[in-house]
């Protein structure tokens, strides 16, 4: 089996961290974003994985070479030259996807983290036996979205309705897919949107049916979605492999801990802290609901929360950093200061309080 991962653009929404790498190579939970969703395909047999991309393909793919080896799967790249929005990059890699087989292949969204239920979706898709299948998942606030309108018991797509005003449906397209080959048949290359064109006219023949995904569901593609989504995924590991997760006296709720990270005396770490490989944490540390990422260091008695460190970034001794500060990569906060929702720039050294969210150029 194949699978088409929608890498696409800058990542913009995730900056300053995707200044130093794409996004999908941002850690998510001690590990590159799309590796979470490379292992899950790899688990349930997809062989070859296609990355659609339009920004920085040798990073991606030098990068994808060692876990090529590591998790024995092949991934190659389809670039577009211009953005070909979300059914533009499936006609562009066609022939990546079609083979002899004639078996339905996989569409991935870069940016959603979940439990990845694939096998369950290709048992679906085969017992429907339509033309597509989509993960839909429930949200609380539907308006903001676009709905999926369908059938409870058969799961038949009845129609979309984007950000509607009266209430039809909560349950929202989840930016995971399972379609037959004859789709791509369907698809021009030019810039075409899969929700808003493609989608709509399978389920107008009645071939498209959507399955509701059992499990947390988030798109990271912005900070405080990725600090949530955390929360949900370590959620998840502590009922499926709590062996996974950091115990000990230190530790209050979820936290995962590289085995290379070093944490010192009388810290509190947690609830919802991912610490990531090399990183120091000195003693009397308080660390809650934030990621520390590779290489980060953090002096003696600094509380962190609802936050992002990036990567070889140093915080000094008695600091302060909270509401959705966000630190690029290999910036120096200095000894007690303050950061109130700073998004501070790779290389930058913060010497003075920062008050209100602003961005530290």
């Amino acid at each position: 089996m194949k699978a088409l991962i929608l890498v696409g653009g800058f990542g913009t929404r995730l900056r300053p961290l995707t200044l130093s790498f794409p996004k999908p190579l941002v850690d998510f939970a001690n590990k590159p974003m799309i590796l979470h969703q490379i292992e899950a395909l790899k688990a349930i047999g997809v062989s070859e994985v296609v990355l659609a991309i339009n920004y920085q393909p040798e990073v991606m793919l030098n990068f994808l070479k060692d876990f090529e080896e590591k998790l024995g799967i092949k991934i190659t790249c389809s670039q577009e030259t211009e953005p070909l929005g979300t059914a533009g990059p499936l006609a562009l890699a066609r022939d990546k996807l079609i083979d002899d087989s004639g078996e339905p292949f996989f569409v991935l969204n870069s940016d959603v983290i979940s439990e990845y239920p694939l096998k369950e979706m290709i048992e679906f898709h085969k017992a429907h036996g339509g033309e597509a299948s989509i993960m839909v998942t429930k949200v609380d606030e539907p308006s903001k979205y676009g709905v999926v309108v369908m059938e409870e018991t058969t799961g038949k797509v009845e129609k979309f309705v984007e950000k509607p005003k009266l209430f039809v449906g909560n349950k929202i397209n989840a930016g995971i897919y399972l379609l037959n080959p004859s789709v791509l048949d369907r698809i021009e290359l030019r810039p075409t949107s899969i929700e808003k064109e493609v989608f709509p006219k399978i389920a107008a023949e009645k071939k498209l049916y959507a399955m509701v995904l059992p499990g947390f569901w988030m798109d990271i593609g912005q900070p405080r979605d990725y600090i949530t989504g955390l929360r949900l995924y370590l959620d998840s590991l502590r009922k499926k492999s709590p062996s996974k997760l950091a115990s000990g006296p230190h530790i209050v709720g979820n936290v995962i801990v590289h085995e290379t990270a070093k944490i010192g005396e009388g810290c509190l770490i947690g609830p919802d802290v991912a610490i990531g490989p090399g990183c120091i944490v000195e003693s009397g540390v308080r660390l809650s609901r934030c990621t520390v990422m590779r290489g980060v260091r953090i002096k003696k008695h600094t509380c962190i929360s609802s936050s992002i460190i990036g990567w070889h970034s140093t915080v000094g001794q008695w600091a302060r950093v909270e509401n959705m500060t966000i630190l690029g990569e290999d910036v120096h906060v200095c000894d007690e200061v303050y950061s109130n929702g700073g998004v501070v720039l790779p290389h930058k050294e913060i010497k003075s309080n920062i008050l209100k969210p602003e961005i530290v150029m």
